[in-house]
């Protein structure tokens, strides 16, 4: 299926087909990211399906960590007022 590319405000967009909106379950907000040249768009509904799958996979292959997140912030705890 090709499709147009309109202007919307500053941005760009494309219209998508009631009828694909529906089969696909797409509501009010949807996934985007970039495989190779390709642009995908997903249900956002399940956008934590695997997680945890994933997270134990890291722990069995890395270990346990304090944080699975980088903290971003530890320079700047001291300046904190409580």
């Amino acid at each position: 299926m090709e499709t147009n590319i309109i202007n919307v405000g500053n941005s760009k967009g494309i219209i998508i087909p009631a009828k694909l909106l529906k089969i696909f379950g797409f509501e009010n907000t949807v996934n985007i990211e970039i495989q190779g040249d390709s642009l995908v768009i997903s249900s956002s509904k399940n956008s934590r399906l695997g997680w945890e799958d994933l997270i134990k996979k890291e722990i069995e292959t890395n270990g346990p960590s304090k944080s699975l997140l980088p903290d971003f912030f530890e320079d700047e705890k001291d300046e904190w007022t409580w």
